[in-house]
């Protein structure tokens, strides 16, 4: 693997080398068991007295036994939520009770039932807009077009022009609350603004703020409050319900976007938000998460190691943050200050006390998030919560409130730009498995100069890339499929893209648990850990203390590096070192609190403050935790997308009729909602299931009728009309037919 060294760094690498603690009180061959209950749970015993009640998640060892239930219900218990499709249920259990019921055999690991939170000119920057007809192909858009994307987050305001079809309708087609608020719109403003990023039609200000998969499917699961706050086990109540549903065709869920994120403190092996995504990725969903706004303190400095949960699972997409200047070219961008960098610190202690980090590499990639302006939620025309005690944040693009816009910043916000290039993947080639997504995304992504693989994954989301690629991967492929057999069905293209005039090569790397691999194999060749039950770490073994490719389940041609770099801005492979990842892997080698780690400081293990954030004081958790909020609302204070005004038309024609006048034309009425069209476009297609519709006239302002003549005799027309100005134009009315005589 290549690498550029500068004597700098290999100073600093020098220094962290002598900081890392080797731990030496586990003898080799000494058995040790897991301490079965979480860091943050007994955090919170500490703080209770002995009859106080706390709300705690028992993970069976196995599946759950009645003497366990028996046990919980002698002792007071009260079952909160249980699950259909995890094993893990949610009880309310007295302080002193715990340690007894965690020493049991039939109890595997015990945390928290903690808090969550939100983390918070696109098509252009991404590449979306270039891929929405491909292949010179225009009989049908690149626009997620039948795939379902789930929500899960503060609620969707489906009133929204963003969400409506061209006639309309609702693109909401299911709404579930789990707050316990019995309500599924977006009080609070989040989720309608993560929803309209992933999946927003463009409606408002003609396409300035169309999300990427602007026409799929979405499913609204509100698991935060009016306030902007939730629980885990709130969070699995809307997993399992997705899992349960996952087969329903209507819905078609395939990708799950979590702009929202708890501390991750428990292993990924322990986490029940993990564990439950990664049975849904298991299951065929993508599912994709954000990276946390954690990255840097109070004070400005760089920190790493502060990846939320479930971002923290190998199965996900996690995704950090890129702020673009507000620019459509991508020379200019950066890793926001905000965006939270890898690696995971989340970890299980043993029974000696000594923690186990899981120590992976993330992100995954990057995404725009800074400032990003779209769709804003009101509640009876009043703002939301967050517009609310934060009016700046308001764009008054509009206004109609069904039409306004807001802006927000963070890892949430880059996030649903990720779920987005999914669906678009999913809709070209539906039978892309979870991995497949997300090693498409990351082998075609671009490089930032500059920022470590802590910092930016394998690179920026390059949708033009992912879609071409995808599109060409074997559809036939099983589980049966041998290593090395052929992926694609053509020759893989050049490993090059083209967004807003500029030309940049791939990054041509893929994130694998403690390290990344490169070749060109990882593409034309089919791997083994492609296929559903792998994660694309299972792809790597250690080899007398070296990171290898296992040649079971990965090719020859697939190269694993020993390195973090720090990227020169071409392939993920280009640069210099950052760290050594043998730092990263091994149980006796630990990275310490504190630990100066080249340009910032390593924070994830120390005191346990609040609800779990794991730093190393109560000082310093706040000032982080106020820094990860003010993120959200104002993100990196640099040039940004700019608003665009809306002036398009303000209501959409209604009521269409058409009549047979004659065997050579038919009449046509409508009504006018509108207050400030140019006037109206009458489309037309011919037969009686026909959709290829062309526009044949466009009328005056105030016009509400028109006579279509020179037509075949006895031949069925299908009519559709909308308004239009020069701000753009409205939806289409419901599509009526005629016969001429």
């Amino acid at each position: 693997m290549k690498s550029k060294s500068r004597k700098s760094n290999w100073l600093s690498y020098l220094a962290l080398c002598l900081a890392i603690i080797v731990v030496v009180g586990v003898q080799s061959g000494q058995a040790v068991t897991k301490d079965k209950k979480s860091p943050k749970l007994k955090d919170k015993m500490a703080k209770v007295l002995a009859d106080d009640f706390i709300d705690v998640i028992i993970n069976p060892n196995g599946s759950w036994t009645t003497s366990l239930t028996t046990a919980l219900n002698g002792k007071g218990a009260t079952k909160k939520k249980s699950y259909v499709n995890f094993a893990v249920q949610v009880y309310r259990i007295k302080q002193k009770d715990i340690d007894s019921i965690s020493s049991r055999t039939d109890v595997n690991f015990m945390t928290l039932d903690a808090g969550v939170k939100t983390l918070g000119h696109l098509t252009t920057t991404t590449g979306a807009d270039g891929i929405r007809q491909i292949n010179g192909s225009s009989s049908s858009s690149i626009d997620g077009s039948g795939i379902g994307m789930v929500i899960v987050d503060s609620g969707i305001d489906d009133k929204h022009w963003a969400f409506k079809d061209v006639n309309g309708n609702s693109r909401v087609l299911y709404s579930q609350d789990f707050t316990g608020e019995n309500r599924t719109d977006d009080p609070y403003g989040h989720g309608t603004h993560v929803a309209s990023i992933a999946a927003g039609n463009g409606s408002v200000s003609h396409d300035a703020y169309e999300g990427v998969a602007s026409n799929a499917k979405i499913i609204n699961l509100r698991v935060l409050n009016s306030l902007g706050t939730g629980n885990i086990s709130g969070i699995l109540s809307a997993l399992d319900w997705i899992y349960t549903n996952r087969a329903n065709t209507t819905y078609n869920m395939r990708v799950v976007n979590l702009s929202l994120g708890a501390n991750a403190i428990d292993s990924y092996f322990d986490d029940p938000l993990c564990l439950a995504v990664r049975k849904l990725v298991d299951a065929g969903i993508v599912v994709v998460a954000a990276a946390g706004n954690e990255g840097k303190d109070g004070l400005g400095n760089k920190i790493y190691g502060q990846i939320h949960s479930p971002g923290n699972d190998p199965s996900v997409i996690t995704v950090g943050s890129v702020n673009t200047y507000g620019t459509d070219a991508r020379s200019d961008d950066v890793v926001n200050t905000f965006s939270s960098r890898g690696p995971t610190r989340s970890f299980y202690t043993d029974t000696l006390g000594v923690r186990h980090f899981d120590n992976l590499v993330k992100p995954d990639l990057v995404a725009p998030g800074n400032k990003i302006i779209d769709a804003q939620s009101t509640v009876n025309g009043l703002p939301n919560y967050l517009v609310a005690n934060d009016p700046i944040l308001d764009m008054n693009v509009s206004s109609k409130s069904e039409k306004d816009q807001m802006s927000l910043s963070g890892t949430s916000m880059a996030t649903p730009a990720v779920a987005g290039a999914a669906a678009l993947m999913l809709q070209v080639n539906p039978k892309l498995t979870p991995n497949l997504v997300k090693m498409l995304l990351m082998y075609t992504a671009q490089s930032i100069q500059g920022f470590n693989t802590f910092e930016q994954g394998a690179g920026e989301l390059n949708i033009d890339g992912a879609v071409r690629l995808g599109k060409i991967v074997r559809q036939n492929l099983t589980a049966s499929t041998p290593v090395t057999d052929p992926l694609l069905t053509t020759t893989a293209p050049a490993p090059q893209s083209t967004v807003a005039g500029q030309t940049f090569t791939w990054g041509q790397g893929v994130i694998m648990d403690y390290s990344f691999a490169t070749g060109s194999a990882l593409i034309t060749k089919y791997q083994k850990i492609y296929g559903l039950g792998y994660v694309l770490g299972d792809g790597t073994v250690m080899s007398n203390g070296v990171l290898i490719s296992d040649g079971v389940l990965v090719s020859d041609g697939v190269l694993v590096s020993d390195h973090i770099l720090t990227s020169n801005g071409v392939l993920v492979s280009d640069g210099y070192t950052f760290l050594s990842c043998g730092v990263l892997v091994g149980d006796g080698v630990l990275l310490g609190d504190g630990v100066l780690i080249s340009d910032g400081v390593l924070v994830g293990d120390g005191v346990l403050v609040g609800d779990g954030v794991l730093i190393s004081d109560t000082v310093k958790a706040n000032a982080i935790a106020a820094q990860a909020s003010s993120a959200m609302r104002n993100g990196d204070f640099t040039a940004s997308m700019p608003p665009q005004l809306d002036n398009s038309p303000d209501g959409s024609p209604t009521s269409l009729t058409a009549t047979a006048f004659s065997s050579s034309q038919n009449n046509l009425a409508w009504n006018d909602t509108s207050t400030n069209e140019s006037g109206f476009a009458v489309e037309r297609c011919t037969g009686s299931t026909c959709t290829n519709f062309v526009e044949v006239v466009r009328v005056g302002t105030n016009v509400k009728n028109y006579s279509n003549s020179g037509l075949s005799g006895k031949t069925t027309y299908r009519y559709r009309v909308r308004a239009y100005n020069a701000g753009g134009e409205s939806f289409y009315t419901s599509v009526v037919a005629a016969t001429t005589k």
